[in-house]
């Protein structure tokens, strides 16, 4: 069976100092391996030029990406959260040289390079439109240049800036939304990454003020919440700062009113992965109310269920305190979203108008005394 190598094999490989020559000849990579080979100036070309390989017990030992801890140790889950020690931010010029090409944050500033092409190539960002940032220190963030194709960037490119927007160093201007990024992080520590992009689909429900529904699918209840929605203000203003910053003190994912999506993580990839489950989401639901059926929302009970897993997964949740009968009310939505009333989103009596049958009758009472008047004037 031939050996297969993911992006993590790939970095533990350069971590080693070795490239795409310590690898050996039949190796199949995974796209994201080969992305990460050619960040490191690897090229994928390189492997065709190998001999033959070997037969299985005849390869060296040397030839083995994982120490046998690795191989048989208690398996982990994959963390790429950037922890550093409070109060050494560095301060002279020598210190942030030293600190901007370590190894950790040239890891960061590449990954953030392969995050923007992933952007790009799944038609997320447009011309030079989205941005990336990474919280790297007390007062310190690394961001994307401003005015450059996400597709393109280097990890070079990056500029290390503090919270307060003002540039440390870097070769390229800031992005001028840097700021949105940083109100978020001033105001929720949890916020460790952001990304902001203009996902056609999850766009679209921005510019049409529409807050995607809850209750439809459980991994995005998991791993989304309830996504929010922030008023219009001019991108890269203060006021869209201080509007979007607080919207997402409860939300992992924001819709900007007739602008696009910004989501934030503990890690750039977790911070991108919330924007490909936003658009994904509100893709799969925009797809569902047009086939004319009636959506069936997970029932509250199941709901309660899934965000004490989210909690478990060390997301917090501001519906955790919600009634039953408020956690799937998606009665705002439109068009192509009904609620049951017997087993939907308002199944337990808790005082939601909504459900109420007294609610009902006054409608249908309304009704009839509008058909009524109508009808007589018609008459007349």
């Amino acid at each position: 069976m031939k050996k297969v190598l993911t992006e993590s094999d790939i970095e533990a490989l350069l971590a080693q100092g070795k490239g795409a020559d310590a690898i050996p000849a039949g190796t199949i990579l995974t796209p994201s391996a080969k992305d990460r080979l050619k960040l490191a100036g690897g090229t994928v070309a390189k492997r065709s030029s190998f001999s033959k390989p070997a037969a299985a017990s005849a390869a060296p030992a040397g030839n083995v990406t994982m120490s046998d801890n690795e191989l048989f140790g208690v398996p982990v889950i994959p963390n790429y959260e950037y922890t550093w020690t409070p109060g050494q931010d560095p301060k002279t010029r020598d210190e942030i040289r030293a600190f901007y090409f370590s190894p950790e944050i040239t890891t960061i500033r590449e990954n953030m390079a392969l995050m923007g092409k992933r952007m790009w190539e799944r038609e997320y960002t447009d011309g030079n439109g989205g941005n990336l940032t990474v919280r790297v220190g007390d007062n310190l963030a690394l961001c994307t240049p401003t005015l450059i194709c996400k597709g393109f960037m280097k990890a070079d490119d990056m500029a290390l800036i503090d919270l307060d927007g003002n540039q440390i160093a870097g070769r390229l201007k800031r992005t001028s939304e840097a700021m949105t990024h940083l109100a978020i992080m001033k105001r929720q520590p949890k916020a460790k990454a952001c990304c902001h992009a203009h996902p056609p689909h999850a766009t679209a429900y921005a510019v049409a003020k529409v807050q995607p529904p809850t209750c439809l699918i459980p991994e995005a209840e998991v791993f989304l919440g309830q996504i929010g929605v922030a008023e219009y203000r001019t991108p890269g203003s203060p006021e869209n700062a201080e509007e979007v910053g607080t919207v997402a003190i409860d939300h992992m994912s924001v819709l900007m009113i007739n602008h696009g999506v910004i989501t934030w993580g503990k890690d750039i990839e977790d911070a991108y992965w919330k924007m490909e489950n936003t658009e994904s989401y509100c893709k799969t639901v925009w797809v569902a109310s047009m086939l004319g059926k009636k959506l069936d929302p997970i029932k509250a009970s199941e709901a309660k269920t899934l965000i004490e897993l989210r909690k478990s997964l060390g997301m917090d949740d501001k519906r955790e305190g919600w009634k039953e009968c408020e956690l799937c009310d998606n009665s705002d939505f439109r068009p192509g979203f009904f609620t049951d009333r017997d087993g939907g989103a308002c199944q337990v009596a808790c005082g939601c108008d909504s459900g109420s049958s007294s609610s009902i009758a006054d409608a249908e009472e309304l009704v009839k005394t509008i058909t009524a008047e109508i009808q007589s004037q018609l008459g007349k």
